[in-house]
């Protein structure tokens, strides 16, 4: 860990005095300070930003018609949020899971391996509240990813291929006002497809003291979930693959909404969160961290 990502200071963390009730509240706000902190993490945000701008200049560059409906890709002309959209699709696949493992991999590898997890848990805190402050860190860590895509897209998408009504994926055409609903739903179902994961990446966590290692194990994980969920002949597993409804969220751009493999998602996005959450917490509780 280079000298830019190590912590030094981390408000809320107080272990020569009794803390105040509110310290779970100060260790949420040091943990977000540590989170865009970290010199690797404001280079891989720039780099989630970067997707649908370059998506959308090339786009422009190349693109003779203005089609309407079909996919995401082909629509990116008819309606500016439209790439963001299409960034999203991109980068649901890898940058974004990528992502969650790196955050995941430091929420308590990375307090193990440079030594501040045992200092954290000098404060007068209980383990189980250290750790739904991780995770909550992580969520937000989550939306912030998805955001980063989202808010630069949508900005050089509509300032390139302008905004009004917008054509949905089944040929039918949304008010601007319902477009932005519609936006805003699927920024939501993904932090919720994100959250998830950060569960599992949480538990890795408290497996190992070594954060890249974690963050490898996440990454493997998703991407066997990948390979597992193109195989046809495991169609039984699919449904209760984590990222097997990660890329429903085109289904909120029909008319009407398409809820089955959208509800499906919520559920094993749940499933999952609930699962590995008791996991981590049933390793974390019981850790050595004194060495």
């Amino acid at each position: 860990m280079s000298a830019a990502d190590a912590p030094t200071v981390r408000p809320g963390v107080a272990p020569l005095h009794r803390a105040p009730r509110g310290i779970s509240t100060r260790l949420f706000r040091s943990e977000l300070a540590l989170i865009g902190g970290r010199r690797r993490n404001q280079m891989g945000l720039l780099v989630l930003a970067a997707i649908p701008i370059i998506m959308a200049i090339a786009t422009k560059m190349t693109a003779t018609d203005r089609r309407r409906g079909g996919d995401l890709l082909s629509s990116m002309t008819s309606n500016g949020l439209f790439v963001p959209l299409a960034a999203l699709l991109v980068e649901m696949t890898m940058f974004l899971p990528l992502a969650i493992a790196m955050l995941s991999g430091d929420a308590i590898a990375g307090e193990a391996n440079i030594g501040t997890l045992r200092y954290l848990l000098t404060v007068p805190v209980s383990r189980t509240r250290l750790l739904l402050v991780k995770y909550a860190s992580l969520c937000f860590g989550a939306l912030w990813g998805v955001l980063t895509v989202a808010v630069p897209g949508a900005i050089i998408g509509i300032a390139l291929f302008g905004f009004g009504d917008m054509p949905t994926l089944s040929g039918t055409t949304l008010s601007g006002g319902a477009a932005i609903g519609r936006f805003a739903l699927v920024i939501v179902y993904l932090t919720t497809c994100l959250a998830a994961l950060a569960a599992v990446g949480l538990f890795i966590s408290t497996l190992t003291e070594q954060p890249i290692a974690a963050a490898v194990a996440v990454m493997i994980f998703v991407i066997v979930s990948w390979i597992l969920d193109g195989v046809p002949q495991l169609d039984w597993l699919h449904d209760w693959l984590l990222v097997d409804r990660w890329l429903a969220f085109q289904d909120f751009l029909r008319d009407p909404i398409a809820w089955h493999d959208i509800s499906q998602g919520l559920f094993v996005n749940g499933l999952y969160a609930v699962v590995f959450w008791l996991l981590a917490w049933a390793r974390f509780a019981g850790k050595d961290v004194t060495s």
